[in-house]
């Protein structure tokens, strides 16, 4: 019969690790709570198109009725990936390595900064041209892009529970 090791104790100079359970509820948390207000947005924005509301619909409003979608949509589906690193924490770590938490807060950034920089970019547009609140859009995407960088490097690189058994 094996036993589960124990986390290895942590230098002097450094807190102990973290269990991964507080984040897991974090980012069910922030995921499903987000996924509630980007598919609320996405209903609003539905009613505008079915009221045929002239500030939506309007000639001249393509730019708006664009970067509202965008924003909408990316919100959905960076929601969905709060849910996904929440099940991935969860099945993979026992405990919360110090890059893990970095990525924790670049993906609540990015979730934050992508679709609210679309939504911005569309609340005043110059002609064709987004507002300047979309350039939030690629500080974000680049928040996300190392999120998922350090993700994916601490899946490859740190042992699972089951490995260490």
């Amino acid at each position: 019969m094996t036993e589960a090791t124990e986390p290895e104790a942590p230098a002097p100079d450094q807190p102990p690790p973290e269990p991964a359970a507080a984040l897991v509820k974090t980012h069910l948390r922030y995921g499903w709570i987000a996924l509630l207000a980007f598919v609320t947005l996405g209903i609003a924005l539905e009613s505008l198109h079915a009221f045929k509301s002239a500030a939506y619909l309007g000639v001249g409003q393509e730019t708006r009725r664009l970067m509202w979608t965008l924003s909408h949509a990316h919100g959905v589906g960076l929601s969905l990936v709060h849910i996904a690193y929440a099940a991935t924490l969860h099945l993979r770590f026992t405990h919360v390595t110090r890059p893990l938490r970095l990525a924790s807060r670049m993906l609540t950034w990015s979730t934050g900064l992508v679709p609210g920089g679309f939504f911005l970019g569309g609340v005043v547009t110059y002609g064709g041209d987004p507002g300047v609140g979309a350039f939030l859009v690629p500080v974000g995407a680049g928040l996300l892009w190392i999120a998922l960088a350090i993700v994916a490097h601490q899946i490859m690189t740190t042992p699972s529970a089951a490995d260490r058994a």
